[in-house]
């Protein structure tokens, strides 16, 4: 396999010295500058099955399978335009022939990032490939050789660089500057075309991933950096985690998109922060924590990427269940239970226990099984206020508590959810019933029980009505 470069005189010599000894030379195409310099030889071109194909999948394995097939009967040199490297039809040979030989030439990525003067390492990516490139410090797309794959080149590095960064457009080795958002808007396109873009200086770039929030932290810790972030350790900071985590929580139950945007991004500045003081202690770092990450994911996802099966949510649940217990090592039912952390919000804490339990068949037969141990539970906390004895009545309150999450787990209700949802409709019916009682110019720690209730109905009923 050949590559022939981007221009007619790339041929290399011992790639001519390959040609010159072959029994056939086939060429992909004959519709670039390259091959130009095959004019001394006998070669048949592969011109014919582009217009057979309907897509790129298709022509690349035709390709690979016309050339493998030439090669049963003699030594075959396949030239590709610009590098073999970059060439999918070649990869798709290399693996599945051990004879296979390789002669480069002059990558189109490279001979673009030379003209486009690339400071620095780049990804070079064919358009076609264009929507697997990542986050990277410069990029080099090529074969962009029409208005719709120019199109789809603009959309992955808009989300990568941003639409008005700076690029450099190439077309038949003549080059200009555009900005990104004007990749698809140039007046032809044909297989020279191809773009190189790289990023600004930091404080400069359109667009941020999460690798420069890990580069923001270590440049606020460095020694010149923020007196307040220098400062920080994991204990200072783990109540932040809580706290973004809610207020995302919130933005959601608000349905704020924008809300959800920056809180999304609070609560990842504070697994970055995490990462990064652990990388400074030695311990780990956030590679290692998303490589954890992920490994976990497919462990437990055993009906995606494993022997195990799930036709619905709940038998996958059950699945992962069962593997996330295999992979902590926990052998009874304590010990998965004794894992649900003790600094959870209570409710929460009290129903993940219960559900745990559970599973071992220590649980109540029904919603009203537990409705009725929760009467028992209100009597016997009664009991305790009559007695005056303080700590019998924190028992049997918290008692209570827990015999009603029963109740509401049983049911099928999230308690926390439950309960969050009741302090709110408590707060808006009190600031109802307060405006009432104070539009009638009377003073609401002055109102007897009764005429409290009077109040307290007309707010629900207000509320009721809007």
């Amino acid at each position: 396999m050949i590559g022939l470069g981007v221009k007619k005189d790339d041929l290399t010599l011992r790639a001519a010295a390959a040609l010159s000894g072959a029994g056939e030379i086939i060429a992909r195409t004959s519709e670039t500058e390259s091959f130009k310099a095959l004019s001394a030889f006998n070669v048949r071109t592969l011109d014919g099955l582009f217009k057979t194909c309907r897509n790129f999948d298709t022509l690349n394995k035709k390709l690979a399978a016309e050339v493998m097939n030439a090669a049963k009967t003699s030594d075959v040199c396949y030239c590709v335009d610009g590098a073999v490297c970059e060439d999918e039809a070649c990869k798709i040979i290399l693996s599945k022939s051990k004879d296979a030989e390789i002669i480069e030439g002059v990558a189109k990525s490279a001979y673009a990032a030379g003209l486009a003067n690339i400071k620095g390492q780049y990804t070079a990516v064919s358009a076609y490939n264009v929507h697997n490139l990542k986050s990277c410090a410069a990029a080099v797309a090529y074969d962009i050789d029409c208005e719709y794959v120019a199109g789809t080149v603009k959309e992955r590095l808009a989300k990568l660089f941003g639409d008005e960064a700076d690029c450099t457009f190439i077309r038949g080795g003549r080059v200009r500057k555009i900005k990104v958002y004007e990749i698809d808007r140039q007046k032809e396109y044909d297989c020279t075309c191809s773009v190189a873009v790289e990023e600004g200086e930091f404080l400069q770039k359109h667009r941020y991933d999460f690798a420069d929030i890990e580069k923001m932290l270590k440049i606020l810790r460095a020694p010149d950096g923020c007196p307040w972030d220098r400062v920080q350790t994991n204990e200072s900071i783990k109540g932040n985690v809580v706290e973004e985590a809610y207020e995302l929580a919130d933005a959601i139950e608000r349905g704020d998109d924008d809300g959800i945007e920056e809180e999304t991004g609070d609560v990842m500045l504070q697994a970055a922060f995490h990462g990064v003081l652990k990388e400074e202690q030695g311990v780990f770092d956030c590679s290692d924590a998303a490589t954890r990450l992920v490994k976990k994911l497919i462990f437990r996802h055993s009906h995606i990427f494993g022997k195990d099966k799930a036709g619905d949510s709940s038998e996958a649940l059950s699945v992962w269940e069962k593997n996330k217990k295999a992979e902590k090592g926990q052998d009874t039912f304590g010990e998965s239970v004794a894992a649900v952390p003790v600094n959870f919000p209570a409710c929460m804490r009290a129903q993940k226990v219960q559900k745990r339990a559970a599973k071992s068949g220590m649980d109540f037969a029904s919603a009203s099984a537990a409705a009725e141990r929760l009467k028992k539970e209100l009597d016997e906390l009664a009991e305790a206020v009559a007695s005056g004895d303080k700590q019998d009545v924190l028992d049997e309150a918290g008692d209570v508590l827990f015999s009603a999450v029963n109740v509401c787990r049983l049911s099928g209700v999230d308690c926390e959810e439950a309960l969050r949802a009741s302090a709110n409709k408590f707060t808006q019916r009190f600031i109802a019933c307060e405006k009432l009682v104070i539009d009638d110019g009377k003073d609401i720690t002055g109102l007897t029980e009764a005429e409290l209730d009077v109040y307290w109905e007309r707010a629900k009923n207000a509320l009721k009505e809007h």
